[in-house]
C-alpha cells in the first residue's frame, strides 16, 4: 500500500522524495567531550538541601501548594543531592526515569522539576552524547551540577545571628587567694575560714605570708 506522501503532489520549495530522519538523533548542542564534575563534600550538600527547603517554605503564599520551587522539584532535588550524587568527585548523571523511580514521581514530572530548578539557578544540567566508531552519535544521560545558594534566584540567605558580647565567651574568672580571703571576712567568716583561704593558693607569696601571719595571731591569742 502506498504511503500518503506518494500520493501527494510536490510542493514547490519541497523536497521531492520521501522525508528521513538522521538514524541516531541528538539534541541540539549536545556534548561530546569528557564533563569535569566539581567535587561535593556531604556537608555542604545537606546544608544547600536544608537551604533550598526553607526557600520553599518562606516564598509560600497561603492558598497555593508550595513555594518558589514547589514539592516536585524538591522531591526531585532530594533524589539528586541523596540518592545520585557522588560527594567526593561531584559526578551526578542519572537518566530521567532513574531519578522518576527515586523521588516516587513520572518522568514528564522529573523534566519539569528540572527545568524549574534551573530557571530558579539551583541546577544546571550539560546535553551530552557519544559517538560511535561508524559516526553516529547516541544521546546519552544529561551531566548535572547543584549551584551554590549565592546565586539562587529570589533566594534570600538567612539572617546572621548577632555576635555575642565577648564577656559571654569569656570563662568566670575564680578569685585570688587574698579577695577569697576579703570576701570570706565580709561574710563573717570565722578566723580560721580567713586563714585557709589566704593558705588556698601556694603560689600567691604575700597571700602565705598573711596566711602565717594570721595562724602566729591566733596563736598568740590562744594563749
Amino acid at each position: 500500500m502506498p504511503a500518503i506522501c506518494d500520493l501527494l503532489p510536490v510542493l514547490p520549495g519541497l523536497p521531492d522524495g520521501p522525508r528521513t530522519y538522521a538514524a541516531h538523533p541528538v539534541w541540539a548542542g549536545s556534548a561530546t567531550g569528557e564533563v569535569q564534575f566539581a567535587p561535593m563534600p556531604k556537608r555542604q550538600a545537606v546544608k544547600l538541601w536544608h537551604r533550598l527547603r526553607d526557600f520553599d517554605r518562606y516564598t509560600h503564599q497561603p492558598g497555593r501548594h508550595g513555594g518558589a520551587v514547589g514539592p516536585a522539584a524538591l522531591a526531585v532535588a532530594h533524589a539528586l543531592i541523596f540518592d545520585f550524587l557522588h560527594f567526593a568527585t561531584g559526578r551526578l548523571d542519572p537518566g530521567l526515569d532513574a531519578i522518576a523511580r527515586k523521588a516516587g514521581v513520572c518522568r514528564r514530572t522529573v523534566a519539569t522539576a528540572i527545568t524549574r530548578l534551573r530557571e530558579l539557578r539551583v541546577l544546571h544540567w550539560i546535553r551530552r552524547c557519544s559517538t560511535a566508531a561508524d559516526g553516529t552519535r547516541r544521546q546519552e544521560t544529561n551531566a548535572y551540577a547543584v549551584l551554590p545558594d549565592t546565586g539562587w534566584r529570589g533566594y534570600r540567605p538567612p539572617p546572621q545571628p548577632p555576635a555575642p558580647h565577648p564577656e559571654t565567651w569569656a570563662a568566670p574568672r575564680m578569685p585570688t587567694a587574698i579577695e577569697a580571703a576579703v570576701m570570706e571576712r565580709r561574710q563573717g567568716g570565722s578566723p580560721a575560714a580567713v586563714i585557709n583561704a589566704l593558705a588556698s593558693d601556694p603560689g600567691d607569696p604575700l597571700a602565705a605570708v598573711l596566711a602565717s601571719l594570721g595562724r602566729a595571731m591566733t596563736a598568740r591569742d590562744s594563749q
